[in-house]
């Protein structure tokens, strides 16, 4: 962190009516919908209002100019608090192509349709859908949590591509965040993480209003955050009233003095004593001004308190959105500028890097990403899933620098490390390598991701598939968010043999393919696998959840058996019969593929047609055309036999009423693979029998 080169804000007439401005505007845009919080953001309108108009580093021309600071609202039920303040600032509106457009991100017509359909002003922040907002915030912890990745990102950039007389990165990252956030273990895991890595160019600022839906927190929450804080290795400050813009400011600036050896390599956590509904007459200190509208009795006298006309609504005085301008918008202006100049002559001396940063912003892997790539030969024993994944991760990340993760204290068994020279371990002061140890935190190693993913980075996160249930929260909001995170599970069946039940997933297949936007690829052989990380490689909007075994599987010869670049198409006919249509079709995921190959071959001595249909991901298929699942999966042909080690629940759309599915129904049990294997029905007679049953054999 930098410290500001502004003047401290004292509080002037012109400060109060922005400040008060930013109030109106929640109170009447929550009192229009009828819904929503317009306590926080009355609340904490002098506190933002403070660190974006003097310190925080930002064009509001030019939104996605790389070194900007980011602006986190953690607690994103206070999203008219963030609407507003992108309107007074007049922040532009950014294409889906990253074009910088004329209109504003918040026009007035869009704070006056807070919360309504279509609108760019939803009750709770998302990115992509209104520009300025940084990530999608409204599970409470998770925009803390990703405050983390992008912190973890500013400084990997720095180290990456900052050179002598060339500083390209060196912003901040700032988070507003309330009690929820606080009392969510995610932020706890993240804080944790942060402290760990003495990440300096982090600041949560933390709204101690003592509030929830609830009532006072003291019904639940009553530790020591500054203490639990300090633990962590963070500096801590504390600023007793919310509305004194000398002490935010005194705090701001102490939270940028690096230089200071008790600041010097801390996150920063700023307490900020405030009251919910701050000028609310009636209603100060209730929940009802933390969860509902006022009420337009309310409204207005509130609007008396602080010195306003009572019946405008959505009132923007003269003066406010130019000293915004004035101040914020020309400092922003000036560091923008300078940093585009400077990056003028940095791609002039530093070409090769100065691509590379434009394909990174752009989400576009570089040139050459896949020249090593791996072809595995035939082999009856083959290999597991997540070690030919670790294989081809390890030749495509020597080429592609960015794409860098870790895993939640399990990169022994997920197979996700980084083997190259060069590598290394992030750590503090070792901000130039590109293995994260996350510990054993999933749930914040995926919103950590994600921050990650937000800055551009090519971010993955590890464990076994058991565990994703930790981290349901970020995986669906990577979807939500339309990046390209990572997210690769191994351990992906009753495979996992020994370890029993409570490490055997069942149900995780299926609600990860229930996720919206989110691709799931579960790869058969080794072959697949690479398939599979061209596909992933080439994402710019869409996370994918790769889905690898423990145990070794059989790698098919595919001069025999059909090319795995079918695995692009979702599904694809593997093996087909002979002398036309088949009698019936068995199809799988992963490693039952290779019980449909074996089943396969004793039909086919049986002069029985049949077909195998490998089919990795449910999601592409269903984006296929018709005509072309229709050859994969012909309607006329009723017999037809689905393998999976896990839930049956959905593989009834593509075996329909007629077929049979074997898969789990119970949760697993504690002993050999090949006894679960027998137990469960996982294996070739198995098979066999269901063709056999349904051709009446």
């Amino acid at each position: 962190m930098a410290v500001s080169d502004q003047s401290v804000a004292t509080g002037t007439q012109l400060d109060q009516l922005c400040i008060n401005t930013i109030r109106t505007l929640s109170m009447d845009a929550v009192q229009k919908a009828n819904s929503g919080h317009p306590g926080a953001p009355m609340a904490l309108a002098p506190v933002a209002y403070c660190l974006w108009q003097q310190f925080l580093r930002y064009d509001p021309e030019d939104p996605i100019w790389p070194n900007r600071d980011r602006f986190v609202l953690s607690n994103g039920h206070a999203s008219m608090l963030l609407y507003s303040l992108l309107h007074l600032a007049g922040v532009r509106e950014v294409s889906p192509e990253g074009e910088i457009l004329s209109t504003p991100a918040v026009s007035l017509d869009e704070i006056k349709n807070f919360r309504q359909l279509g609108s760019k002003t939803p009750g709770h922040p998302e990115y992509g859908l209104t520009s300025g907002v940084e990530t999608t915030t409204g599970p409470l912890g998770q925009g803390v949590a990703n405050s983390v990745g992008m912190a973890i990102a500013e400084r990997w950039l720095a180290e990456y591509f900052n050179r002598p007389g060339f500083e390209l990165f060196n912003y901040n990252i700032w988070a507003i965040c309330g009690d929820g956030d606080m009392m969510e273990g995610i932020s706890s895991e993240a804080a944790s993480v942060a402290g760990h890595l003495k990440l300096s160019n982090l600041c949560w600022i933390y709204d101690n209003n003592k509030i929830t839906i609830e009532g006072n927190t003291d019904l639940a929450f009553d530790e020591n955050v500054a203490a639990r804080f300090a633990s962590y290795g963070w500096d801590v400050s504390h600023v007793r009233d919310a509305n004194d813009l000398v002490a935010l400011a005194n705090a701001y600036n102490h939270a940028l003095s690096v230089k200071d050896p008790s600041v010097k390599d801390r996150p920063k956590l700023i307490i900020v004593d405030s009251h919910i509904g701050f000028g609310s007459p009636h209603r100060q200190d209730t929940k009802e001004a933390h969860g509902e509208p006022l009420g337009e009795e309310e409204v207005k006298l509130t609007k008396r308190v602080y010195g306003w006309p009572e019946d405008a609504k959505f009132l923007v005085p003269d003066g406010v959105r130019e000293n915004f301008r004035d101040v914020m918008g020309k400092r922003g202006r000036q560091l923008s500028g300078q940093w585009n100049a400077l990056f003028s002559g940095y791609s002039k001396q530093y070409p090769d890097l100065a691509i590379q940063l434009g394909r990174m912003q752009r989400q576009q892997p570089p040139d050459g990403w896949d020249k090593d790539l791996p072809t595995f030969a035939p082999d009856a024993k083959g290999i597991a899933t997540r070690e030919s994944s670790s294989k081809v991760l390890n030749a495509i990340a020597k080429n592609h620098p960015w794409l860098m993760g870790g895993s939640a204290d399990l990169y022994p068994s997920t197979k996700t490390r980084l083997t190259f020279d060069g590598a290394g371990d992030f750590e503090a002061g070792q901000y130039n390598a590109r293995n994260f140890h996350f510990g054993i935190r999933e749930h914040a190693m995926g919103a950590i991701v994600n921050g990650m993913s937000l800055s551009k980075i090519r971010a993955y996160g590890s464990t076994f598939m058991i565990f994703s249930d930790y981290m349901k929260a970020p995986i669906r909001l990577s979807a939500i968010m339309e990046i390209p995170a990572i997210w690769i599970f191994t351990h992906d069946s009753i495979g996992v043999g020994e370890d029993g039940p409570t490490h055997q997933p069942i149900e995780q297949l299926i609600s990860l393919r229930a996720v919206p936007g989110l691709m799931t690829l579960r790869p058969a052989d080794a072959n697949e696998v690479v398939e599979a990380w061209k596909i992933i490689m080439k994402l710019q909007k869409e996370p994918v959840a790769l889905i690898l075994t423990r145990q070794a599987l059989p790698t098919f010869d595919r001069t025999k058996y059909q090319s795995a670049a079918g695995v692009a198409r979702g599904a694809y006919i593997l093996a087909g019969a002979d002398g036309g249509k088949p009698q019936v079709i068995l199809m799988a995921t992963g490693s039952e593929v290779y019980l449909c190959i074996d089943a396969y071959e004793k039909l086919k001595a049986e002069d029985i047609r049949a077909r195998v249909v490998s089919m990795p991901s449910w999601d592409l298929f269903e984006h296929q055309d018709q005509s072309y699942r229709d050859e994969v999966l012909p309607p006329e042909v009723t017999a037809r036999v689905a393998v999976e080690q896990a839930s049956t629940f959905g593989w009834a759309q593509y075996t329909g009423l007629k077929g049979r599915i074997i898969g789990m129904k119970t949760f697993g049990a504690s002993a050999p693979l090949k006894d679960l294997q027998k137990k469960f029905g996982f294996t070739t007679d198995a098979v066999l029998q269901a063709a056999r049953d349904l051709l009446g054999k």
